[in-house]
């Protein structure tokens, strides 16, 4: 094909978008297509057949929604912010419909008498743009910082289908009083989805989201390798030490942690506790001052209190890294490694950063928390609190019959 044919492909593709987008398809006329490319009507015959023909051209050949799907799997590496990625994403989808509000429209008012051809396009593109989400979510549900029940395919439809259905009520129709603005569309749609369909092993839903995980598995970690876990890092250092000690201590996801800021902390002689902030929702959490059976400092002197004590430094974060920035959660997740080098579960294999929020779940179980109480201080649902309290009283009765075994008969 001449570059001159390519040329004029791509001026009648251009032009139809623009015509499609200002007018709708169906008050779009062949001659003012042909007219804006600058070419004969009978070009476009040519080249697409007719006006149907130059829509399935535009519905293939724009990228934008593939652009907008490949971003967000970029963003996987490492993975990040979830929250955020996806608010993101729903964003610039909405921002892209926008662009073209009468080609939407069109499309949700008269896809009916579009010809057969012309749906299968449509349906493609939308299969290619959830196919991108997908992508995404698979690799942060792999990651294990994602936790569901749906696979990564339905999800993806789930999150598409309500920026579609917001975008359809917004150029559709005036005066609605379903969301203040789009913004709290947004927050809510991706908090909404992020507790319903799936949750954070690791985040809040600022932060990534909240530890709230459906958890089919538990699997805590022992006193023995916990407490190993806190002396290995106590020799790295107060800060080392303060962020292990918060980790078993206060049952906070890795991403929770990076989140935190200085004035987060509230600590007297009653009590240590740490304020999780999330769009829409707020929750303190207790920072314990026992950790399976042994004591690391008390309410007013302990690790994290004397960590922030000796800071110098006008940062706003709790937790900085060596340069003195906020610490991100792939550091956190490498000092871990430190911490816990050489060291096995009862599984043989190395333990895991999320483990230590399991662990303290349990414990606070074992304590004689309620679901309900641990559902407020998690901001989980009992549903997703199940498998802890499952895991809560198969280690009550493996200790009483060990009691019962050191008793005499």
């Amino acid at each position: 094909m001449s570059s001159q044919l390519i040329s004029t492909r791509q001026r009648l593709i251009q032009a139809a978008l623009e015509l499609f987008t200002a007018h709708g398809v169906s008050a779009t006329t062949t001659r003012q297509i042909a007219e804006k490319a600058e070419v004969n009507e009978v070009t476009l015959f040519r080249n697409f057949g007719n006006k149907h023909g130059l829509l399935l051209a535009v519905l293939e050949e724009s990228a934008a929604f593939k652009n907008l799907g490949e971003s967000l799997v970029r963003r996987a590496t490492p993975p990040g912010n979830v929250y955020q990625a996806l608010k993101d994403y729903a964003s610039d989808t909405l921002h892209a419909l926008e662009r073209v509000p009468e080609l939407v429209r069109s499309v949700v008012g008269e896809a009916d008498q579009f010809p057969a051809e012309n749906r299968r396009a449509l349906g493609r593109g939308v299969t290619e743009a959830n196919r991108y989400v997908a992508q995404y979510l698979a690799t942060i549900i792999e990651q294990g910082h994602l936790n569901t029940y749906l696979p990564a395919e339905k999800l993806a439809s789930l999150l598409n289908g309500m920026i579609l259905g917001y975008a359809v009520i917004e150029f559709t129709s005036e005066f609605h009083e379903l969301w203040e603005d789009r913004d709290d569309f947004l927050e809510n749609l991706v908090e909404l989805f992020l507790h319903g369909a799936m949750s954070y092993s690791g985040e809040s839903p600022a932060n990534s989201l909240q530890g709230g995980a459906i958890a089919t598995e538990v699997a805590d970690l022992p006193g023995s390798l916990v407490h190993e876990i806190l002396q290995q890092a106590r020799k790295l250092g107060i800060r080392d030490y303060a962020l292990a000690y918060v980790l078993f201590g206060a049952g906070l996801s890795a991403a929770e942690i990076i989140s935190l800021e200085r004035s987060h902390q509230i600590y007297d002689t009653q009590g240590h506790f740490l304020q999780i902030t999330i769009p829409g929702f707020v929750r303190q959490v207790p920072v314990n001052q026992w950790i399976l059976g042994k004591r690391y400092g008390y309410y007013t002197n302990n690790p994290l209190i004397k960590l922030l004590k000796n800071r110098k430094d006008n940062q706003t974060a709790m937790f900085l890294n060596e340069t003195g920035k906020p610490i991100s959660e792939s550091e956190l997740q490498i000092r871990w490694e430190l911490w816990s080098e050489g060291l096995l579960t009862p599984q043989g294999q190395p333990p895991a950063i999320a483990q230590a929020q399991q662990t303290w779940r349990v414990e606070m179980l074992m304590r004689g928390i309620s679901l309900e109480n641990l559902a407020i201080l998690t901001g989980c649902d009992r549903a997703q609190l199940q498998a802890y309290a499952r895991r809560a009283k198969e280690k009550a009765a493996l200790e009483q019959a060990t009691r019962l075994d050191q008793k005499p008969g």
